[in-house]
């Protein structure tokens, strides 16, 4: 009798106490994803705005330290950076640094640019080989006045890179239009 009503006690968890359990997991775990994404935060556009920031700090550096001219070669959705060959009296693709390579942006992510107050239009056909850079940094430190904004469309996020008034590369915030 004793060893029957130890069995009773200890038969486990019902099938319903189990529903009962993920389920509350399921919404806990809906909350806190929800409460991480609304605030704003988005990685892959953060990392790519650093990421564009920092190599235009290092091709900076790289224009001053190898007295030449570098400039950038903005798309819609990436960008080259570019040495002046003053042999050849033309533009080239940087080929010996893979940190300069050619950079294409993630889908669902864009770029705009404007240079000295003025909108780029960024569109150019794929096989063009005119390697015209919009931005240049020049071997003394200066460069253009330029202002590259990595976006994000839905939701509308976006980072903006410009030059301040001293005559530095500033990542500004991220920003988040209401709609």
């Amino acid at each position: 009798m004793r060893a029957r009503m130890h069995r009773r006690n200890a038969r486990g968890f019902t099938l319903i106490e189990i529903l009962v359990v993920v389920a509350i997991v399921g919404v806990l775990s809906a909350a806190m994803l929800l409460s991480v994404s609304l605030t704003g935060r988005d990685r892959e556009l953060e990392k790519e705005s650093d990421r564009l920031d920092a190599l235009l700090g290092y091709a900076r550096e790289q224009a001053e330290l190898q007295t030449r001219e570098y400039g950038v070669m903005f798309q819609d959705d990436g960008y080259t950076f570019l040495t002046y060959d003053t042999q050849r009296d033309r533009w080239r693709r940087v080929s010996e640094d893979d940190a300069l390579d050619t950079r294409q942006l993630p889908d669902g992510l864009e770029l705009s640019l404007v240079v000295d107050g003025r909108a780029v239009v960024l569109t150019r056909p794929k096989d063009a080989t005119d390697l015209t850079p919009q931005v240049i940094l020049y071997s003394g430190g200066d460069l253009t006045s330029f202002s590259a904004t990595v976006a994000r469309i839905s939701p509308a996020r976006s980072v903006t890179i410009t030059v301040d008034d001293k005559n530095q590369i500033v990542e500004q915030d991220l920003v988040e239009q209401k709609p």
